[in-house]
């Protein structure tokens, strides 16, 4: 799905200039969200991003097979979009980054029997599935309400709390952030001179989330790939 805007967060790194590497990321409740959607995703449509960015293994290739496969192999009540474009769950289209072109639609359909089959009404996400009362296909398109808008319930979009900055490792390992937590991270990481350490503030967009998604499912140093072209893949 193509949008207009281009959401951008920001990230202050700890970047060990001798080592070349990032030690942790200083983050708000943005970025941590979208990390954490990246999770809610489903496989196809990660695969669906990540086609263009070389992709290693066989998915790519899987996804392709289907594309190129004619509706007529099909069962009469699927489609090849129900398989290439499965929808993503609801908070998951509702964060910065994640309407990246490609994604899924936030926007939920159901459909029933157009037949009034109303004592035991069949429904389904699929239009073509087959109401089992009278073997019609489940054209008629319902109404989603959601409750109030979904985010009523928990106060605000997202995963986590915002009021919260998160310390977010080169491994994508995600904690609350605190001075003790700093300290512990560069005895872990053995920094010794600490005047080779330096903090950058860095944009991330559209690229950067691609980038990002394709080198987490790669490697154990995502930051520093990302933001300091530290990788081979």
């Amino acid at each position: 799905m193509a949008t207009t805007s281009k959401p951008k967060v920001s990230l202050k790194l700890l970047v060990d200039t001798k080592a070349k590497r990032v030690l942790f990321a200083e983050a708000g409740k943005d970025f941590v969200d979208f990390l954490f959607n990246l999770l809610h995703l489903p496989l196809a449509t990660v695969v669906s991003l990540l086609r263009g960015q070389t992709m290693v293994g066989s998915l790519g290739n899987l996804y392709g097979s289907i594309q190129n496969l004619s509706e007529t192999y099909f069962q009469s009540n699927q489609t090849k979009d129900y398989v290439l474009k499965p929808k993503a769950p609801f908070s998951a289209t509702q964060v910065p980054l994640l309407s990246l072109e490609g994604g899924t639609s936030s926007v939920k359909r159901y459909y029933t029997c157009p037949n009034r089959c109303y004592s035991t009404p069949c429904v389904s996400e699929n239009a073509r599935a087959i109401c089992r009362n009278c073997r019609s296909s489940l054209s008629k398109e319902m109404q989603y309400v959601a409750v109030e808008n979904d985010k009523a319930a928990v106060g605000e979009e997202g995963f986590v709390k915002g009021v919260v900055t998160y310390m977010v490792m080169d491994d994508l390992v995600v904690t609350p952030m605190s001075t003790i937590s700093s300290i512990t991270m560069l005895n872990k990481f053995n920094v010794k001179d600490v005047g080779a350490l330096e903090e950058r503030v860095v944009q991330m967009g559209m690229p950067q989330g691609l980038k990002l998604l394709k080198v987490s499912l790669q490697s154990k140093t995502v930051l520093t790939s990302v933001f300091l072209g530290n990788t081979g893949v």
